[in-house]
């Protein structure tokens, strides 16, 4: 048994049985979706966690595959453990056991659907799965399976954010070539075909009738993020600012930019830059290091702004004045709030009820033209029955953010 640290030594539980088998004070029913291989969760101190029994090397595979993953992105399921029964044939299903921490506030694709599809929140599945998948690729993860069942999802503010379960057949490589990608995107469409039909199918739908287009859309939004993620650009000595530009764009998109590389042209005034963008944690990690909120990018890009908004409003321009002016807004006005939230609110993470009641501040502010105070919103978010964010009829084509820069 391999235990990381941090995590309990679950030595209380009955490893000598397969865990379908399992009755135990530990063994909670959290939501999960549709698995080839038995999942069961269970409860300590330290949080929920959840088991997955698959045969040696696969569970070998996906451990490696997760423990790597967390170098490179926090878009992956936090492994916890590997537990091997040396007695069981090694190609048997319970011979392993992945041990992974449970996600926090995340749900199934099914929680989505409405009728045959996800109605209004197709868009946001796009982008979710999408910005998934590009993540992935840049980090060298090399899916193989990618599904709607394969990942978990949980809503970051106005969108919604996906996250890789289920990694026994991903590979790790130091970049991924074209074809390999080409490659995931096409097993990406296949499966999801296959979901979408199976839903109609539950509906009593012919298959004609079904999304099965859902995977070619999602194919397009990772291209179009794809290119704006890696296209080189070719600059004028004298045209700096295009490289700032850049770099706000990519940020914009919640990517970090870990080094820029500038190599001259054979054109002597004409520089070629590449940007080497990290993971999709811009705004969370800002977040973090200011504040110490724990927060999904979405969602974090959204509380930046309110804590800016606190700070202009103060007057607060210094650094003094600003790291002053945090901690009050942090005290003052986030923590008191997510409290009442905590308390009030029908969801399950506060952070996003904060979001919401954001989302709503604005709203009022916007039909007002003018700032509303925030006991004014929030007596009003509550007496409207804490309405979330309005959804995307899945007209646009494009994420706003991934339309063409304007031309110089």
């Amino acid at each position: 048994m391999q235990i990381r640290p941090g995590n309990p030594e679950f030595l209380d539980l009955p490893w000598e049985q397969p865990i379908s088998e399992w009755v135990h004070s530990r063994i909670v029913d959290m939501p999960t979706g549709v698995h080839r291989h038995p999942v069961r969760f269970v409860a300590y101190e330290e949080g929920i966690y959840a088991i997955k029994e698959m045969p040696v090397r696969l569970s070998q595979r996906e451990y490696r595959v997760l423990v790597a993953l967390e170098e490179r992105t926090h878009r992956a399921a936090e492994p916890a453990g590997l537990v091997l029964r040396g007695w069981l044939d090694p190609h048997d299903e319970p011979s392993a056991a992945v041990v992974t921490r449970y996600v926090e506030h995340a749900f199934p694709y099914r929680r989505l659907v409405s009728g045959t599809g996800f109605g209004a929140r197709r868009s946001q599945m796009l982008d979710a799965v999408a910005g998934l998948l590009v993540e992935l690729h840049m980090a060298g993860c090399y899916w193989g399976d990618c599904s709607l069942s394969n990942v978990l999802y949980r809503f970051d503010a106005g969108g919604i954010e996906a996250i890789m379960i289920d990694g026994e057949t991903s590979e790790l490589h130091p970049s991924l070539s074209p074809g390999q990608r080409l490659q995931d995107l096409e097993i990406m469409k296949e499966n999801l075909a296959g979901e979408m039909a199976d839903i109609a199918a539950m509906h009593d739908v012919e298959v004609a009738d079904a999304d099965l287009g859902l995977g070619e859309d999602i194919a397009g939004r990772y291209e179009a993020l794809w290119v704006e993620l890696t296209s080189e650009l070719v600059i004028a000595r004298n045209e700096g600012y295009k490289i700032r530009e850049r770099i706000a764009r990519i940020n914009d998109l919640g990517f970090a930019v870990h080094d820029i590389e500038i190599e001259p042209t054979d054109a002597g005034d004409i520089v070629r830059m590449v940007t080497h963008v990290g993971g999709r944690t811009f705004n969370t990690d800002k977040l973090r290091e200011l504040t110490g909120i724990e927060a999904s990018e979405n969602q974090a890009r959204l509380i930046l702004s309110d804590l800016n908004y606190h700070l202009c409003k103060e007057g607060d321009t210094t650094p003094t004045a600003k790291s002053v002016g945090t901690f009050k807004w942090l005290t003052g006005v986030y923590e008191p709030l997510v409290q009442r939230i905590a308390e009030m609110w029908h969801g399950e993470d506060p952070v996003q009820g904060y979001c919401d009641f954001l989302n709503h501040r604005m709203i009022l502010a916007t039909a007002r033209e003018s700032d509303v105070p925030n006991a004014e919103a929030f007596e009003s978010w509550v007496a409207d029955g804490f309405p979330g964010f309005p959804l995307d009829d899945g007209s646009r084509p494009t994420p706003e953010l991934l339309r063409p820069a304007p031309s110089s």
